[in-house]
């Protein structure tokens, strides 16, 4: 990770800071989160533009990926 510094009003701080505590997660990573969508995909894995999408509606699907993805396990 870079280190790096900005300037926020104290209005955008606090309202960032907020939001950050009702998702439970850092300041940090809402504003990396925030900007992904503003950066151009990594061309090397440009499936990843669809990560998210598509939604099987099994609670379970995150433990069965490969299952999913590549089907049935023999």
């Amino acid at each position: 990770m870079v280190r790096t510094q900005i300037s926020l009003t104290e209005r955008e701080y606090e309202a960032a800071k907020t939001e950050a505590a009702r998702l439970g997660i850092s300041l940090a990573e809402l504003l990396r989160r925030s900007l992904r969508p503003l950066l151009p995909a990594d061309e090397s894995k440009p499936w990843m533009a669809y990560a998210g999408f598509v939604e099987s509606g099994d609670a379970d699907s995150s433990r069965r990926i490969d299952e999913l993805i590549y089907g049935r396990k023999d």
